[in-house]
């Protein structure tokens, strides 16, 4: 089963994978951008370096993705996958920055990348301002997080739009809950 867990950063997903990880520690852990070799080439190249053009951003995150399901998820189809981010984020990203995009182009270019293999189930972490605002202190903000707080807001919008969108089982996680509520309760998912 290949699982993906999206959100915002400081939503909350990061954390309770490495939970599951000791209770599911047999489970395939992976993430994206950065889940193979060349995917954390390019996921240093989009969060640190910036590019000039929308498109070859754009281009570079189809590119992890198709490395990514190629080398990580393909070969495990038959094990638990759980994927910190993927095409959910991607494409609610690359509307959020671009918002005359069409959402079936995006899908489509996705859906290319992953070969039409698209998740089991996606957990969305959803968060709120004021969470974010606690959350984030003294993190060093990466460039896409330099972007803002309202921004980073439209992105889990277009995340939830995304979902709505597909023939997805996917589950909403109050990211505001207690770490050890929300463990129960992905358990209860998983």
């Amino acid at each position: 089963m290949y699982i993906v867990f999206e959100g915002v950063d400081t939503s909350g997903k990061t954390t309770q994978i490495e939970l599951l990880k000791q209770s599911l520690p047999h489970a395939i852990y992976t993430k994206e951008p950065g889940g193979t070799s060349i995917g954390q080439s390019l996921r240093d190249i989009l969060l640190h370096k910036g590019l000039s053009s929308f498109r070859a951003e754009l281009f570079l995150f189809l590119a992890d993705r198709a490395e990514h399901y190629k080398k990580i998820i393909e070969p495990n189809l038959d094990k638990l996958i759980i994927s910190d981010r993927g095409f959910i984020s991607g494409i609610a990203y690359a509307l959020t920055n671009h918002p005359n995009l069409d959402l079936d182009f995006l899908l489509t270019l996705n859906k290319f990348a992953l070969e039409d293999n698209l998740p089991d189930k996606v957990i969305l972490f959803k968060t709120n301002k004021s969470l974010i605002q606690e959350r984030m202190g003294e993190k060093k903000e990466d460039s896409i997080e330099k972007r803002g707080l309202d921004y980073l807001l439209k992105v889990q919008e277009n995340m939830i739009k995304v979902l709505e969108n597909l023939d997805i089982k996917y589950h909403l996680i109050d990211s505001s809950n207690q770490i050890e509520d929300i463990r129960k309760q992905i358990k209860g998912l998983l």
